[in-house]
């Protein structure tokens, strides 16, 4: 058996990735959750009977000869999308997705246990929508119910084992990733479900089913393994893997990610840590990026434009990109005030003041990373829209002094594939 699967679980829909022990892709698949209601407008269902819907109907969409040598399977799925669900594993709540913010109303509550600045204190916590579920479901929580992440409760539905999770989606649960337990303070919570016994992401849990077995054309011996979240499944798949490379993505927003020896952790920036492996990857998110682009430009201009910028003259126009006033990365000011003027004629020059602006915030969150004492910067790996501009590729290198080249691959689903090969040759 040479083929590993990795399945990513996303907001819009899900994907499928087959590789062989080379990496070469062997199969991909996909499975939208966007319907049509009402015209043009399309919303996104994600409920756990369409997680399950989706997961099989991927697996189904292998071809069979490829199904059959499958060795590991991998799932990510998006960060603190969670549900509580019985002891034989039916859920007893709809999830609550990754941005669902109504755990704000047990801030109050999550700040008297938790310590200043921890991960956990956020409205969209892990944490925090578990206590909101404590507070809203008490009818559901006993002792034989669970609480489990997406991709936890969905690796239970191919290997059977519940209860199982992987500490990369525990970290925003309170889950202390450096010493591989859950810290003494979460003993101040309530009464709560049975939390996840946290492993390795990559960790064989065990195989399939014998009815996945015969229901997907599976291997019986198939393993099934711990997973990650989709952010660091992406990381993943880009080829950087040795202390200071990062990546940037370059999508609506503006986000870092850079492996490094020494964890850095400041609520102040946004700035967290996962761990991976003996390394840290660590990292925040600046509001500034494409979706400022895209206010002022098509796709087409953006290409017809900055094909006519000289990425190695330097703009003299200093911009803070921003739609809206306020960034957390690398200026912590939730008044920081969009600096857009002053506006050229000149669409050419407008646009290299835009993406002039953004390589210097790029550059500066990365120097913030360093004098908080992540291991320095050597090279830069791009995914997101914005990794397909070579004038803004150009522009950023010049920033940066380090090279910058595009991601090897970007589907999160790859990098869960090559945490299921790195799960079963360990095996």
């Amino acid at each position: 058996m040479n083929f590993y699967l990795g399945i990513d679980f996303g907001t819009s829909g899900t994907r499928a990735v087959v590789i062989n022990a080379e990496g070469v892709i062997q199969s991909e698949t996909q499975y939208p959750f966007t319907e049509k209601l009402g015209g043009d407008t399309a919303i996104f269902v994600s409920t756990s009977t369409q997680w399950e819907k989706a997961l099989y109907s991927l697996i189904q969409e292998i071809p069979q000869k490829i199904c059959t040598e499958i060795g590991a399977i991998a799932i990510n799925g998006t960060s603190s999308t969670v549900l509580l669900c019985d002891a034989t594993g039916q859920p007893l709540t709809e999830p609550l997705m990754y941005n669902d913010d109504r755990g704000v109303a047990v801030m109050e509550t999550l700040r008297a246990i938790a310590p200043p600045n921890h991960t956990v204190l956020s409205a969209t916590s892990s944490l925090a929508k578990l206590l909101w579920f404590i507070q809203n479901s008490k009818s559901k929580i006993h002792n034989n119910s669970y609480f489990l992440h997406q991709a936890d409760w969905l690796a239970f539905l191919l290997h059977g084992q519940l209860g199982i999770s992987d500490y990369h989606n525990a970290l925003k649960l309170g889950y202390d990733p450096e010493h591989l337990c859950y810290p003494s303070w979460m003993e101040q919570l309530p009464e709560i479900p049975a939390l996840p016994q946290v492993l390795a992401p990559g960790t064989p849990v065990g195989e399939v089913t014998a009815e996945v077995s015969r229901r997907l054309g599976l291997p019986r011996d198939c393993v099934v393994c711990t997973g990650t979240t989709d952010s660091i499944a992406a990381f993943l798949a880009s080829g950087a893997n040795s202390p200071g490379e990062a990546v940037t993505s370059l999508g609506s927003t503006l986000v870092l990610k850079l492996l490094s020896q020494t964890r850095v952790d400041d609520a102040r920036y946004g700035i967290y840590s996962h761990r991976l492996g003996d390394l840290w990857l660590t990292g925040g998110a600046s509001n500034t990026g494409g979706a400022v682009l895209r206010h002022f430009f098509s796709d087409a201009e953006l290409e017809r434009l900055s094909s006519k910028i000289n990425p190695h003259q330097e703009s003299p126009l200093d911009y803070y990109p921003l739609l809206k006033a306020g960034d957390r990365f690398p200026i912590n000011d939730p008044n920081l005030q969009p600096r857009l003027e002053p506006r050229p004629t000149d669409s050419v020059e407008f646009l290299h003041g835009l993406l002039e602006g953004m390589a210097r915030i790029e550059a500066q969150g990365y120097q913030l990373l360093q004098q908080l004492g992540a291991t320095q910067l050597t090279r830069v790996y791009t995914a997101g829209g914005g990794a397909k501009n070579p004038t803004w590729t150009t522009i950023r290198e010049r920033h940066l002094k380090v090279p910058v080249v595009p991601s090897m691959h970007t589907a999160a689903a790859y990098g869960t594939a090559l945490l299921a090969k790195q799960a079963i040759i360990g095996y």
